[in-house]
């Protein structure tokens, strides 16, 4: 005769589960919370890598959130720059190593896959998305900071693309290298892993700007007060058009490039800042 379960002993185990399983997502959502803290100030939106633990790791949970709080509402007029920053001595090691080694195949492809679209993602950002690094940015890390449109480091700050030392080469993380860099200075830091110092990176184009750690905050304000002086819809026209020319021939780019700016002649804008120039006074932008 088979034995019947009585309904409050299912109805008190059914209840655990779901009682178990919403304390792991409010966790997890907790916990992804706080990988990154952010702040907006006069349209200055601050992202800061915030697991200092695990290196600030681009492990699946990290890219989720950092596509979230970069690429949400970036069509309000009132962003003008974003900046990616860290805590802890670490700007960000790279993919999580433990992750990738313990997932399937179909986690390890979107894994590499939304870090992927992220690194593309941020051309697509309207304004200006600034990196400061103040310590090591490694493989998936300095993929990272290469992708950003400017990026400014300490002196004490270095770079690698180190994977082979694992066993796992940085292909992808050399897709945004070597499109920074001269060819026999990818070679040497996806061959090598050796560390590049932030004095070599700025000298090779893989950075922006160097200077001595007291100083990187000061840089920073400089730079972004030089982007908050400009138009907002001009950043925006001109950063969409330098990335596209990039990979056309340069006759093309010529043609595309005269054509764009006829029509920012055309921009109120444009109007404005010229108007402005001829008559000595600071312009005043509508950011539209």
């Amino acid at each position: 005769m088979q034995r019947q379960i009585p309904n409050f002993i299912f109805s008190h185990s059914l209840f655990r589960r779901t009682e178990l399983l919403s304390s792991f997502l409010v966790r997890r959502c907790s916990n992804q919370e706080h990988l990154t803290v952010i702040s907006m100030n006069n349209g200055v939106k601050q992202i800061t890598l915030n697991n200092p633990k695990r290196r600030n790791a681009l492990s699946s949970a990290m890219l989720d959130k950092l596509r979230k709080d970069v690429f949400d509402d970036v069509q309000n007029t009132n962003l003008r720059c974003v900046i990616l920053r860290s805590n802890g001595p670490v700007f960000s090691s790279g993919h999580d190593l433990k992750e990738l080694s313990q997932s399937d195949e179909k986690t390890k492809e979107d894994i590499f896959r939304k870090c992927s679209e992220f690194m593309v993602g941020l051309r697509n950002v309207p304004v200006p998305v600034i990196a400061v690094v103040n310590g090591l940015a490694a493989a998936a890390g300095c993929q990272l900071i290469a992708s950003c449109d400017i990026t400014i480091a300490s002196t004490k700050s270095e770079f690698s693309t180190p994977g082979a030392s694992v066993g796992l080469f940085c292909s992808t993380p050399g897709v945004a290298v070597s499109r920074n860099v001269p060819l026999k200075i990818a070679s040497y830091m996806l061959f090598t892993g050796n560390n590049l110092s932030a004095k070599d990176a700025v000298q090779y184009g893989l950075i922006s700007r160097v200077v001595e750690e007291q100083d990187l905050e000061v840089e920073v304000e400089k730079v972004i007060h030089s982007i908050l002086s400009k138009s907002r819809s001009i950043l925006a026209l001109g950063k969409k058009f330098f990335y596209n020319q990039l990979d056309k021939k340069i006759e093309e780019a010529y043609s595309i490039g005269s054509d764009v700016m006829v029509k920012n002649l055309a921009h109120d804008e444009a109007k404005e800042g010229i108007e402005a120039f001829f008559q000595k006074r600071p312009p005043t932008w509508s950011h539209n």
